[in-house]
């Protein structure tokens, strides 16, 4: 059975953090003197107080965290987390309506980035900094944060790691589990602030580099103008955030390899060569139409090509352009784009490069097999053959997102009225991008959806961001048997 008591304790423990983030909220909103202060004092509060009674009065003689306790913690923190997250918005009257409240700050903790603001420019300071804050705690995932912070309360933390972190990590962190969670934080603060520091060179506030730095590391793409990343027009500025998101978006495991002077490694990773390879070929495909299609300059072509392949294979989401405007076949690239995604263990969504290689990979080895009936050929990759239950799992859960997606583009084709916007709100969710296609395309958002469709859209925010499995699992009848 699931060992609800613990698990309550953990969320617990999980949401005094919450309110302490609020905490650092009011502090900003007074250094600002804006109107906000009181809905973060009062959510620091409701959120401090449910922490309290859940991590101390609820007694858990049991401390043992087990697999299946590991999936069921791991969605409910995301749930928790964006239900007292959206307090803010709902108490100081910025997001009134609790779906849209829900929908932006569940975008925020999955690190999707779509939004339902129509003036972002008008929020508070405050605000604008929990909504970037949202991402940066989601990015690398709070189930990791909470690793990081509070090893002592003994848990089973790899269960959590593997039901949170995006994708087949391929460089376990076993032996040093707590000392590598931690190096993993320490490492993405430090990048979050290098970049604080180059984008406030190309003219961004303190604030508004603060706040891009935090979506950008968490690939997430929530930007504090309504224009994102295009309202700067600087070279400087998209050239460096285009640097970091490709960085955000390699798996977090090669730099611990790295770490450690093992260069050799992170050289030799056939994920990341392919991840470079296809940003880099993508992104000359594009630049070449575009600049043949009369777009603009050879620099600027390229800049706009580059930016937007590198956004949305990292699914991250920030606009300099409106790819909508662009030549069919130059958008239909982007679309599948979105759904590989980029590496696994790292902060980005989508399906990721190694499942898209080790499906190919399979595919060509059954064509071998096929040829010779009576030879032993296995999948390779990285140099070493791959066992037969990990093509299995990569198979099943290719075989699952798409099932999902095309579901979900079924119902939300009710919501929408047309196809393009339905397919790519559902794609765009599932592998927590932020834009789509049609009415949600990089200049628009999702705020003219219904309650019903914004709702649905943050249940695929949350079904992509825990690699699918992890959720779907908690509705099958085998999980709940003893």
């Amino acid at each position: 059975m699931i060992n609800i008591r613990f698990i309550t304790n953990i969320i617990g423990k999980l949401l005094l953090i919450e309110c302490v983030c609020f905490l650092l909220c009011v502090l900003i909103s007074l250094l600002y003197g804006e109107s906000d202060t009181l809905a973060f004092l009062y959510s620091a509060i409701i959120t401090g107080i449910t922490g309290m009674c859940m991590a101390y009065i609820v007694k858990a003689p049991d401390q043992i965290l087990a697999k299946k306790d590991g999936y069921f913690t791991v969605t409910c923190i995301w749930l928790f987390f964006s239900l007292f997250g959206c307090l803010p918005f709902i108490i100081g009257n910025t997001i009134p309506s609790f779906t849209d409240a829900f929908f932006e700050t569940m975008s925020g903790f999955t690190t999707t980035g779509s939004s339902i603001l129509n003036n972002i420019e008008s929020l508070p300071h405050a605000t604008l900094f929990w909504r970037s804050m949202t991402q940066w705690l989601g990015g690398l995932g709070i189930a990791v944060l909470f690793l990081a912070i509070l090893p002592s309360l003994g848990i089973e933390g790899r269960d959590l790691y593997v039901a949170e972190v995006p994708g087949p990590t391929h460089n376990k962190m076993a032996a040093t589990f707590y000392s590598s969670a931690r190096k993993l934080w320490l490492f993405y603060l430090s990048f979050t602030a290098l970049e604080t520091i180059l984008l406030m060179f190309g003219g961004m506030s303190l604030f508004d580099a603060i706040c891009h730095s935090f979506s950008t590391m968490a690939t997430g793409g929530f930007s504090t103008k309504q224009d994102s990343i295009a309202y700067w027009n600087s070279p400087y500025i998209q050239y460096v955030i285009m640097l970091f998101m490709f960085i955000a978006a390699i798996n977090f495991g090669l730099y611990l390899t790295a770490l450690k002077g093992d260069f050799k490694r992170i050289f030799h990773d056939e994920e990341l060569r392919w991840y470079t390879i296809i940003i880099a070929v993508c992104s000359i495909v594009i630049a070449c139409g575009l600049y043949f299609n009369g777009w603009a300059g050879a620099e600027k072509c390229f800049r706009d090509a580059a930016f937007q392949v590198v956004t949305i294979m990292t699914t991250t989401g920030f606009a300099t352009a409106d790819y909508l405007l662009w030549p069919t076949l130059l958008g239909l690239l982007i679309f599948v784009l979105m759904f590989i995604g980029s590496c696994a263990g790292s902060t980005a969504g989508g399906i990721k490069v190694v499942r898209v290689v080790l499906l190919f990979k399979n595919s060509f080895t059954e064509m071998k097999r096929i040829i010779h009936p009576n030879a032993v050929i296995n999948v390779k990759y990285d140099g070493k053959s791959v066992h037969p239950t990990v093509m299995t799992g990569v198979m099943a859960f290719f075989i699952l997102f798409m099932i999902v997606f095309s579901i979900g583009s079924i119902i939300m084709a009710i919501f929408t009225d047309d196809i393009a916007t339905a397919c790519s709100a559902v794609i765009s969710c599932m592998s927590n991008i932020g834009p789509g296609f049609g009415s949600i395309g990089p200049m628009d958002n999702f705020s003219h959806l219904s309650d019903a469709a914004k709702l649905f859209c943050a249940a695929l925010m949350l079904i992509g961001r825990l690699e699918v499995f992890t959720v779907l699992v908690l509705f099958s009848k085998a999980f709940w048997k003893r």
